[in-house]
């Protein structure tokens, strides 16, 4: 298993069992990132320590804060959101390129149903 799919497979279970995710911001908003195939991610961390490092380590996001968001909040609204924005969903994004897996939004909602039983 590759690091990344190591990361993501670590996503769906830690935020199922902390009830939270991360993501980060800065006075703007929320980033978004273009992937090779052309789509738009927002980065989601599983947890604040994994964000944290991205801010500290990638010279693009310094300045930016972590921001909690509860499960059932990016289940409910985030998702719905991020769907009908026609985003895609970066998972636990890490190194110094910050890079990793993009879902779609259905198909993380679905995962984390998934490992919610």
């Amino acid at each position: 298993m590759s690091i990344a799919a190591a990361h993501a497979h670590n996503f769906f279970s830690d935020v199922v069992k902390n009830n939270a995710l991360w993501t980060i911001r800065d006075d703007a908003g929320f980033p978004t990132s273009t992937n090779p195939s052309s789509e738009t991610s927002m980065p989601f961390w599983s947890s604040e320590d994994r964000a944290q490092r991205i801010i500290d380590n990638v010279l693009a996001y310094r300045g930016f804060t972590t921001h909690r968001l509860a499960l059932s909040e990016f289940l409910e609204r985030w998702l719905v959101g991020l769907e009908s924005d026609g985003l895609m969903v970066g998972i636990n994004w890490s190194g110094t390129h910050v890079s990793g897996y993009d879902y779609s939004p259905s198909d993380v909602r679905n995962r984390l149903r998934e490992a919610m039983k």
